[in-house]
């Protein structure tokens, strides 16, 4: 099942400090459908922190997402909304590893390089005293 981030990029400060910075807003698990519906409700509820007092607010619907249009008495702001798949998340512990094979379906060593209790056998060429 997927895990899809709704993700906010917005305009913050005013004048030469205006700048857009992303936030995530909301996980969604589930189905890309649900998550873009979940993405469109929070569009629509949005309040910008800027401007203070819109004259005019558009809501726009773009490929996997929204944008919100406002208008002040001196300048637009912006918010750009879209959906992402979460692919991984360095503050979410990793999954654990898969559990080992259970014993029975190990293979035995070929024969004759281990004895019955699993210790290896020294090879006869080893203790040879005719070898160069």
């Amino acid at each position: 099942m997927a895990t899809w981030g709704l993700i906010a990029e917005t305009t913050v400060g005013g004048g030469d400090r205006k700048h857009v910075e992303a936030y995530v807003l909301a996980h969604v698990e589930g189905e890309r459908e649900a998550a873009l519906a979940e993405l469109g409700r929070r569009a629509r509820d949005y309040v910008p922190e800027h401007p203070w007092n819109p004259k005019r607010r558009r809501l726009f619907r773009h490929g996997d997402g929204f944008l919100l249009v406002l208008d002040g008495a001196w300048q637009s702001y912006s918010t750009r909304f879209t959906i992402a798949e979460l692919l991984e998340d360095s503050a979410v512990a990793p999954a654990p590893p898969e559990p080992p094979a259970p014993e029975d379906s190990v293979q035995p060593p070929p024969a004759g390089e281990w004895d019955a209790d699993g210790v290896p056998v020294k090879p006869a060429w080893l203790g040879r005293t005719d070898l160069p």
